[in-house]
């Protein structure tokens, strides 16, 4: 298996196959010769769909050097502010930027490139999971979620559509929709918000919060007064989420934890 060099950018390719019942075929697009058949009957689509994404990836030093090791990975999904096709913005932030200057963090880290003009998509970022752990030396028992701002909120979204895929998530500064907190009560979450975000209304959290806690749900909610926006810095700064990552595994029995106290 070929070792990439640290931080380095590569793209995604993936063909995915759909297959649909029933289609029905324009009657122009039929030959002339070939008679129409009337009345219900099975039909077959078939379509290639290719998926692109730039993303930095990070390899710890120690990565490879036993090749029965398995290591845990962080999925980070930035905000609108860093989208585009310069890959250099998605280090301003978060895993990204600690990883350039540390060359021992424990984790593979994951880092996509939302394209210009858009927004996050499941379907994709759920295509890039799987060619990370079909390439890497990664443990699929330990993936672990993460992004802020528009990242928060696609955070969120795709733990709602694919929780079975996380060990563990931590929103920040987003929001979801609070009818589907029912889909994440087996999943360990850590939510950090501002209260006084201009951007992001801290309600955003509360109520997804509440909603899980009334569910029983194992939640940690990390609410800084006085914060702006950028509750993320302080966030990514603090070791106690990585050590709170590597605490989960994706399957285990969980209870309700206590509420942490406020990061300083």
């Amino acid at each position: 298996m070929r070792v990439p060099n640290l931080n380095h950018a590569r793209t995604l390719a993936v063909a995915f196959l759909s297959l649909v019942t029933a289609a029905i075929v324009p009657a122009d697009d039929v030959p002339a010769t070939q008679p129409v058949q009337t009345g219900q009957h099975a039909g077959h689509f078939e379509k290639q769909i290719t998926i692109e994404l730039n993303y930095l990836l990070y390899l710890p030093d120690d990565y490879g050097k036993d090749p029965a090791k398995k290591w845990p990975v962080i999925f980070f999904l930035h905000g609108s502010g860093e989208r585009g096709t310069d890959l250099n913005m998605v280090k301003r932030y978060g895993p990204p930027k600690i990883v350039e200057g540390k060359k021992d963090f424990p984790f593979v880290v994951v880092s996509p490139q939302c394209p210009p003009d858009t927004g996050w998509h499941t379907l994709e970022l759920n295509g890039l999971l799987d060619q990370i752990l079909a390439d890497y030396h990664v443990d699929p028992d330990r993936v672990y979620l993460t992004g802020l701002s528009m990242g928060g909120f696609e955070t969120w979204d795709w733990a709602v559509q694919n929780a079975d895929r996380f060990a563990a998530i931590a929103p920040m500064c987003g929001g979801s929709n609070v009818s589907m907190a029912h889909r994440l009560t087996k999943l360990p979450i850590w939510v950090f918000h501002g209260d006084a975000d201009p951007v992001v209304p801290v309600a955003r959290s509360d109520e997804m919060v509440a909603a899980l806690k009334a569910l029983g749900a194992d939640v940690r909610y990390t609410r800084y007064p006085g914060v702006g926006h950028d509750c993320w810095t302080q966030s990514y700064n603090n070791p106690d989420l990585y050590t709170w990552f590597l605490s989960h595994h994706r399957g285990e029995t969980r209870t309700p934890t206590t509420q942490p106290a406020p990061n300083k």
